[in-house]
């Protein structure tokens, strides 16, 4: 038996994948909760929700069948794009209105999977990569608001929050520079870890919640209240949808060639299918909208593990954590600097992420500097200065309060305008799988 087959190999790769995912898939809820005004109890519980419903979208797309689940060691978590709609629509309609925003993108997605292939031209580099930039610059303000010490605090600014805060970032910094292989693929986590435990020794930190908690709980639909439906709030979760489904064509692809599984049409679509489903799960439960986790491509590049069985194994793993409140009441005890240390690092990938996809796309041509200088310039105005519309009529601000949509539509129209039916946007649409994968690729060094 091949000795990635062995049961206690499986087990224990499957327990490092999840070690792996668990810093980036904690840290969402923590900020999105943080943004919008959740309770510490409420906070846990988001947590506990959040690694269940992670681990159950992981299980869908590791069950391959006939109708969903493409069948690769995929790991799945919440993206960080989703981040800023999500705390955008969170403080104007609340959890409600970000179950809901969740749910129709899922079936958004659903549909789109069938004939994904097809409209993936209209979502060229220049489109992708000016949307993602978008989504990482109106995140910085969040991290740095945190690493500060949250939006209020009293000690905002104070010298033991700047002290944690830009420590984790130097760690980050320092295991990335001199780690390598799986400490490096974890060091966000042991930075979190380490800033948390300086921080307890700084008396910042206080264990009566978690010692409050039970030892397991059952994980309900609906935990926040039923769903409510809001036209800006659906498109802006759309848009993410679609931004990551192009970004998950890479991840398939990196790992089919990783393992040496080919994959045709037919499987991506069902991997598709997978994603919309476990989109829905988390609308279902008042959690998170879930793709493809990148940095998990890494470890599986340096584990030569060939097998989705221990994508199984990471998948229940984090269902086991979800029902242990006293995970959830854990997590909540990391101090907002020390999770503004970490942010700003990992906002600034998405940024980066952005620069790199516009990286591919041909500048020599005028139109595509149009395309990413007006879609920018609207995003970031009106994120900066939301009343700018606010005297038009109401059926228009739906599309116009919120930057991330405002500057996202603003890129597909331009595209559209300038580059649609061109030979230019021809080839950029023929090489944006081979980007992406290249994208998805260069995840197994960070």
């Amino acid at each position: 038996m091949d000795a990635t087959q062995k049961p206690g190999k499986i087990l224990s790769l499957g327990i490092q994948h999840m070690l792996a995912m668990y810093g980036g898939a904690v840290i969402v809820p923590l900020i999105v909760g943080g943004a919008v005004g959740l309770s510490g109890a409420e906070l846990a519980l988001l947590i506990s929700i959040d690694l269940a419903a992670c681990g159950l979208a992981t299980l869908l797309q590791a069950w391959k069948n006939r109708f969903f689940g493409i069948g690769l060691p995929i790991v799945m978590g919440c993206t960080f794009t989703a981040v800023s709609p999500m705390i955008i629509i969170g403080k104007s309609y609340g959890m409600p209105g970000i179950c809901g925003a969740i749910l129709v993108s899922g079936l958004v997605v659903l549909v789109l999977s069938t004939f994904f292939g097809k409209i993936v031209r209209f979502f060229p580099p220049v489109v992708v990569g000016t949307v993602v930039m978008i989504i990482g610059l109106t995140l910085i303000p969040v991290a740095v608001n945190n690493l500060g010490g949250g939006v209020g605090a009293k000690d905002f600014g104070s010298p033991q929050n700047l002290i944690l805060g830009f420590g984790v970032l130097v760690l980050i910094i320092i295991m990335n520079r001199f780690f390598k292989g799986f400490l490096r693929t974890i060091s966000i986590l042991l930075s979190i870890v380490i800033g948390t435990i300086a921080a307890a020794l700084m008396g910042m930190v206080h264990f009566s919640s978690v010692a409050d908690a039970g030892w397991f709980s059952m994980i309900k639909p609906f935990s926040f209240g039923a769903p409510t439906f809001h036209f800006d709030a659906i498109i802006a979760m759309s848009i993410v949808g679609m931004v990551s489904l192009i970004e998950t064509t890479g991840v398939y692809m990196a790992l089919s060639d990783i393992i040496k599984q080919p994959i045709d049409e037919k499987s991506m679509e069902h991997g598709y299918r997978a994603e919309g489903l476990a989109i829905l799960v988390g609308g279902l439960f008042n959690a998170f909208p879930y793709t493809t986790f990148s940095q998990n491509v890494g470890l599986v590049q340096m584990t030569g593990v060939k097998t989705r069985k221990v994508a199984i194994v990471c998948g229940f793993s984090l269902i086991v954590l979800g029902l242990i409140p006293k995970i959830g009441a854990l997590t909540v005890l990391i101090p907002n600097a020390v999770i503004g240390g970490a942010t700003l690092a990992m906002f600034g990938m998405v940024i980066a992420s952005g620069v790199r996809m516009l990286g591919k796309v041909d500048f020599a041509q005028q139109d595509n500097l149009l395309i990413v200088a007006c879609s920018i310039g609207v995003g970031l105005g009106v994120t900066v200065q939301p009343a700018l519309f606010a005297k038009l009529p109401s059926l228009v601000q739906i599309l116009t309060n919120n930057g991330i949509v405002a500057g996202s539509l603003t890129a597909l129209l331009l595209n559209f305008v300038f580059n649609v039916g061109r030979n230019q946007t021809e080839r950029e649409s023929t090489d944006l799988s081979k980007q992406m994968v290249a994208e998805a690729s260069a995840a197994k060094s960070e």
